[in-house]
């Protein structure tokens, strides 16, 4: 059996297919507009979205030939609400890194209501409150709910816990709508999806070839958690690509939706027959990004293939530091006030220290998240994908300042495959077990550095994170 995957990221649609030993083949992909109408606001086109998600598909299915079930992996936390009779977006979709209501979220604390701008929930009022129109005549939808939708030419509204955990509007006890909060944002007469399994069988997806039905429903972080073989408590993975993301199976329910001391998420990693497999995630909100930023606005590498080259020409940063905080700090000292900062530097620092100093510093904050993550201390080893596990310099030093195994995915982005192995899982071509008996990684990089040279490298590195955090004193009290 082969599974048909959408993939809908922050900036583009993939479509592939994914066989059952989990090959990845037929990949087409589209960018989608994103829109900033004002600093701090991204937005994107629901019908671009539909239109893309179905060309992309039909293009694969071409090539390829029917699949036979259909997994969707999405970008999460992003919002859109429709017209509860024909389907149609009232509005543009809100992507999940919009801070149009950190306001809002602020007040509501006052209120007793605890929500993140980067939830859905504050979102979906602000869209309501657009439209003009009564909550009672709309819907609010997920984007893993709205391309199953489309696919299944409007004959399903449904969401799934890997999504609506991270929308602020469930009761984290239950894992029902909270009316509270609801209420609190005066969307309690709104229509809300279905929530469904993760992993399970749903409508057919009509509008394409063969109408193979849509088998898996799952946030992106989740899929490529699941696409790289982490099933069981303790597997870990980190996805490196514009921030990083570490997620973790753990087994243990937080309880809440909130964050954890750690500075941790608690999440879900996946659903299947009713049973949910709880998790933790922890966050780097700018990890690639400051590559880019090495690149396309100083000048200093010429793309990020040379940065690792510079980087590679010398042994050391020559004392330079960098600590990648250019949207604030995230796990697990969140501070979004903290700003990038190199130290250090001296009139022999030179362009290749300074690109050292920007990977060494992804690194450390990789680190970061990984001792955010170990509470019980018998966290050996990470998965990586994203594509700057690609950088060999930024592997090893990831192993040598975290002291764990670093394992990097065959597939960079494993997102996808995640999303088309559950779809599998759920028509019983194979199951969770085999899918953890798959893992391969492509290349592991053990740590090099003696215990007393690693404590020495951290000590030095939260030194440094300590003279940039706070940089802009009033956004750094600011929590949610």
């Amino acid at each position: 059996m082969r599974a048909l995957v959408v993939d809908l990221g922050s900036t583009s649609v993939r479509t592939a297919v994914v066989d059952d030993a989990g090959a990845v083949t037929a990949v087409h992909r589209a960018r989608l507009t994103v829109r900033s109408p004002h600093p701090g606001e991204v937005e994107l086109d629901a019908e671009e979205i539909a239109r893309l998600a179905l060309d992309c598909a039909g293009a694969t299915v071409s090539e390829a030939g029917p699949c036979d079930v259909v997994g969707v992996a999405n970008q999460r936390a992003s919002a859109i609400v429709l017209d509860g009779a024909t389907g149609a977006a009232v509005g543009p979709v809100i992507g999940w890194q919009d801070l149009r209501t950190v306001v809002d979220c602020l007040v509501l604390q006052s209120e007793g209501v605890f929500l993140a701008p980067n939830q859905t929930a504050t979102k979906v009022r602000w869209l309501v409150r657009e439209s003009g129109r009564a909550p009672a005549d709309l819907a609010f939808a997920t984007l893993e709910g709205y391309v199953a939708r489309v696919l299944s030419q409007g004959r399903t509204h449904v969401t799934d816990p890997t999504n609506v955990a991270l929308t602020g509007l469930v009761d984290p006890a239950t894992f029902t709508w909270d009316e509270h909060v609801l209420t609190a944002l005066g969307l309690e007469e709104l229509a809300r999806p279905a929530i469904v399994d993760t992993i399970g069988l749903g409508e057919r997806a009509t509008a394409v070839a063969g109408s193979p039905p849509v088998a898996a429903l799952v946030g992106d972080q989740q899929a490529s958690l699941f696409g790289q073989g982490c099933v069981d408590p303790g597997h870990t993975k980190i996805t490196l690509g514009t921030g990083a993301m570490l997620d973790r199976v753990t087994g243990i329910d937080a309880g809440t939706t909130r964050r954890l001391p750690t500075g941790c998420f608690p999440i879900v990693a996946r659903s299947q027959a009713g049973v949910r497999t709880p998790g933790i995630e922890g966050i780097v909100l700018t990890a690639g990004t400051c590559v880019d930023w090495l690149r396309d606005d100083l000048g200093i590498v010429r793309s990020v293939e040379e940065a690792e080259a510079l980087a590679t020409s010398v042994t050391g940063t020559d004392g330079v530091w960098f600590v990648p905080a250019l949207l604030g700090l995230g796990t697990p000292r969140w501070d979004f006030g903290a700003r990038g900062a190199f130290f250090g530097l001296t009139r022999g620092s030179g362009r290749a220290h300074l690109a050292r100093a920007v990977l060494e510093g992804i690194a450390h904050r990789g680190a970061d998240l990984i001792d955010a993550a170990d509470e019980g201390g018998d966290l050996t080893e990470v998965r990586v994908d994203g594509g700057m596990s690609a950088n060999d310099i930024l592997m090893q030093h990831l192993a040598d300042v975290s002291g764990r195994a670093v394992h990097v995915s065959p597939e960079r982005e494993a997102t996808t495959r995640g999303a088309g192995l559950m779809a599998l899982v759920a028509a019983g071509e194979c199951t969770v077990d085999d899918v953890g008996r798959m893992w391969q990684p492509a290349r592991t990089f053990e740590p090099t550095l003696s215990d007393d040279a690693r404590a020495a490298a951290r000590a030095s590195w939260r030194d440094v994170v300590d003279r940039a955090a706070a940089t802009i004193p009033e956004l750094s009290s600011v929590t949610f």
